[in-house]
């Protein structure tokens, strides 16, 4: 019901014309007040609190369909940081708020403190930050802000001198970047399942000696391909949610981000090489997610630092196999 009623929404405001606005400077205030008012930042508050109470696992399609459509807004981070903010008994502020999953203090005069490429660290007012485990709720008005260089990404640096830095709110930050990574493996899912869609679409439609290029063995099997892992990712992102606590399990997240990020180069150049010349325009609406894909599949860490994470689980635990392990371990909390 959630995800119909959001996909509406995002099918009117996050088109792709208003995406590449909001690449050029624009702001994404339309599409955020819709879902606002909606109520749509308050799935995981209590019905008691007013919200709509959701378990953790009816999480999964509704980050799946914000990466779908590429949403240019922190609606899944603000979505996160207002449960987190509430299990340490802050009240969340008005506005975006986005995750930044690991900071770094600098010992210079100001004692200065980094965000390092902040998902949306172009356009958040907030940001809920993990400091060496400490959780800390920043002003992004009080930082300076350096974006990425990456065309359209509206990934940034944020750098806060040290008198702007709130005081801790506990010692649960190590739960931002789980919930970080996450966010991004369910969003790797929804724009990967965008973008094989946009290939099928186009190879069925796109004529070559008399017949659609989709009906040559060579693409149906570059198709076959882009199924099997879109699958795959989905698959994953979905058991990244699917613990009973309040916060995504590490081993289920890392299995996630891992999976999801792995199959980001494979699909996007599949999707680019089947679209022949048309998909590297800047007019056409692919580079819009696969863009977004190369992105996601880097932030919070890509497959080279979750896989490790995974396989030192595995060699930890006693599982007489490997496939134990897999079938057992991933929904474990510890």
């Amino acid at each position: 019901m959630f995800t119909e009623a959001i996909e509406a929404i995002l099918r009117d405001y996050a088109t792709p014309d208003a995406i590449r606005a909001i690449e050029n400077g624009g702001s994404p205030s339309a599409i955020w007040a819709a879902l606002e008012e909606a109520g749509f930042l308050e799935l995981l508050t209590p019905e008691s609190a007013g919200g709509a109470g959701l378990a953790l696992s009816a999480l999964a399609p509704v980050f799946v369909t914000l990466g779908r459509f590429a949403t240019p807004a922190p609606v899944a981070q603000s979505i996160a940081a207002r449960a987190l903010l509430r299990e340490s008994g802050i009240a969340a502020p008005a506005g975006m708020i986005t995750l930044a999953g690991r900071c770094r203090r600098f010992d210079d005069e100001h004692q200065s403190l980094e965000a390092p490429a902040t998902p949306f660290g172009t356009i958040c007012e907030y940001v809920l930050a993990n400091l060496d485990g400490a959780l800390l709720l920043l002003d992004a008005n009080h930082a300076a802000r350096e974006p990425g260089g990456v065309r359209g990404s509206l990934c940034a640096t944020l750098t806060w001198r040290g008198d702007r830095v709130s005081a801790p709110l506990g010692r649960s930050g190590g739960e931002v970047p789980l919930f970080s990574a996450a966010i991004h493996a369910a969003a790797i899912s929804g724009a990967m399942d965008r973008v094989f869609g946009m290939t099928l679409r186009y190879c069925n439609d796109r004529s070559q000696f008399g017949k659609s290029i989709g009906k040559f063995q060579a693409v149906q099997h570059q198709l076959s391909v882009m199924a099997q892992h879109t699958s795959a990712a989905a698959i994953a992102a979905e058991l990244a949610f699917s613990g009973a606590g309040p916060v995504p399990a590490r081993l289920a997240t890392a299995i996630a981000k891992a999976r999801t990020s792995m199959a980001v180069p494979l699909v996007a150049s599949i999707a680019h090489a089947l679209h022949g010349a048309i998909g590297v325009t800047a007019e056409y609406d692919l580079q819009l997610y696969t863009r977004r894909l190369h992105e996601w599949r880097m932030a919070d860490g890509s497959e080279a630092y979750w896989n490790c994470v995974v396989g030192e689980a595995a060699l930890a635990r006693m599982t007489p196999t490997i496939a134990d392990f897999a079938r057992t371990a991933p929904l474990e909390t510890a």
